[in-house]
């Protein structure tokens, strides 16, 4: 049964990436923003949503360290596991918005989660409020800055989604958003059962095989992504998407109910954060040596050697 719900879970991630692919970039059209924000954004949104579910729930379960391990492990598997892959299959591209907005935000939201938890090992309702508030001022400016510069970059967006009327945009997106949440249930669900079976630790768990497949949705996305030449949606998503698994889901999170740093596992504070932030750091190196602006696939083979390190290290 496990094995099914992985496979099944699998098929539904890559229609659903599929089709958020497509209706982001009608989107990207239709609100005249670059394909960088809508993946910044919308896509963002879609795919981290299984990152707040489980987050959400292990708050209320009161297991906050799977939530916290979870967000670290899932922003950890979204640059070496996915982005590592993505680059491998096709090099991307990087725009002068991943370096002057994007980039400066998730290392700003990865070191605020850092010294909030390290003040007193709690993440507070007040600290999940700036967090929040933070995201939301910085998605303002991000669109209006790239409502400004779009007006001269209309000629970017593929002619034959140019058309696509409203009413299909939003199918596509209700589509590829269910396909996503309903494949990384099944996968998460397959996959925790499987490891269950040979008997690795909840915590363990939580960095590996749940952050992998509440990352998979971003893995669909932006593999797809890459593969159309939507590579600009690619990046923004992975970036995106960990910008708002600080800020929305742990904020949201902690607004609802504290998120305490539980005792039996250290490894929390003392390790897997600063793996987190490196991952993070290591993204602008990577974008100006040797090739200035490429992640290409010698660099994505790197970043995927790391996050392999990074798995046998946290298991072993």
């Amino acid at each position: 049964m496990s094995i099914f719900l992985v496979i099944a879970g699998l098929a539904l991630l890559v229609v659903g990436g599929d089709f958020l692919v497509r209706a982001s970039v009608g989107l990207s059209f239709k609100l005249k923003i670059s394909k960088l924000v809508i993946g910044m954004t919308v896509v963002s949104f879609a795919t981290s949503a299984p990152e707040l579910l489980v987050s959400l729930q292990a708050a209320f379960d009161g297991i906050s360290d799977i939530a916290l391990g979870n967000v670290i492990g899932s922003n950890i598997a979204n640059i070496g596991l996915v982005l590592g892959i993505t680059a491998i299959i096709s090099p991307l591209t990087v725009e002068q918005e991943f370096y002057r907005y994007n980039w400066p935000m998730m290392m700003l939201a990865s070191f605020a989660l850092y010294y909030f938890l390290k003040n007193d090992e709690v993440l507070t309702a007040v600290e999940g409020v700036i967090l929040f508030v933070a995201l939301i001022i910085f998605l303002v400016i991000l669109i209006h800055n790239s409502r400004k510069s779009m007006k001269a970059n209309l000629e970017e967006v593929d002619d034959a989604l140019a058309e696509v009327s409203n009413f299909k945009i939003v199918m596509w997106l209700l589509i590829g958003a269910a396909g996503l949440y309903f494949g990384s249930e099944w996968l998460v669900e397959g996959a925790k059962q499987l490891a269950k079976a040979v008997g690795i630790s909840d915590y363990a768990i939580s960095v590996t095989v749940i952050a992998i497949g509440t990352s998979v949705p971003e893995l669909a996305a932006s593999v797809i992504a890459a593969l159309k030449k939507e590579k600009a949606i690619s990046l923004g998503n992975l970036i995106g998407s960990n910008i708002f698994n600080i800020a929305s889901v742990l904020g949201l999170t902690a607004i609802i109910k504290p998120i305490v740093v539980n005792p039996e596992t250290p490894e929390i504070l003392s390790t897997n954060i600063f793996w987190m932030i490196a991952f993070a750091a290591i993204l602008v190196p990577l974008m100006l040596i040797p090739k200035r602006f490429v992640i290409g696939r010698y660099k994505g083979m790197l970043l995927f050697g790391a996050y392999i390190i990074f798995i046998y290290i946290t298991l072993k």
